[in-house]
């Protein structure tokens, strides 16, 4: 038996099949089979404007503080237009990493025989994958803490768009998918 679950202060209710953060999917008439059962957990960043949307906003302020701007300098006031220029470009770079920003996700998927974790933030992507009967699920320090998932040498943190307070129930969740996972490869032969 390989999969490991801590004994930390991280308990609750035991699972039941409809699951909050997960997505399952079965495929085929052979659902108890690991190949045709899989579960994925899509975690975005809530909240965060779109990248339309930020353009939309920021060419408004750009037109009004421009606007402003040329009133200013059209009645004598010759450092207003400098100055325009600057908030224009202070505005713009804050939304740029607004925008840089706004797609990042965790996807987290059991599907077959691996258990793939893919964090992005701010186009930098982190790929990682485990052989479902080595992975554990644990806290990193603490209960309100990120859940670290761990096997085979490699590490990963996950979590980051939960609340902290619901951290603990998307690792018991996973904890039941790991499980489920090594019911259904137990029963098939070879």
């Amino acid at each position: 038996m390989s999969l490991s679950t801590t004994s930390t202060t991280w308990r609750v209710a035991p699972h039941c099949d409809g699951i909050r953060f997960g997505r399952q999917t079965r495929v085929g008439s052979d659902a108890a089979h690991p190949a045709q059962w899989s579960v994925e957990w899509l975690l975005e960043r809530h909240g965060a404007m779109v990248r339309r949307r930020t353009q939309r906003t920021y060419a408004l302020l750009c037109a009004l503080s421009l606007a402003a701007a040329a009133l200013l300098w059209w009645q004598g006031a010759t450092t207003a237009m400098p100055f325009g220029g600057f908030e224009v470009v202070a505005v713009g770079a804050a939304a740029f990493l607004v925008a840089r920003h706004a797609a990042d996700r965790e996807r987290i998927a059991l599907c077959g025989g691996r258990l793939s974790v893919e964090h992005a933030s701010g186009g930098r992507v982190e790929r990682v994958a485990f052989e479902p009967a080595w992975v554990r699920v644990e806290p990193g320090c603490g209960d309100r803490s990120l859940i670290e998932l761990s096997g085979q040498g490699s590490r990963i943190a996950v979590g980051r768009f939960v609340r902290a307070d619901l951290r603990r129930q998307l690792a018991e969740e996973l904890r039941w998918a790991l499980r489920r996972w090594q019911q259904c490869a137990r029963r098939v032969p070879g």
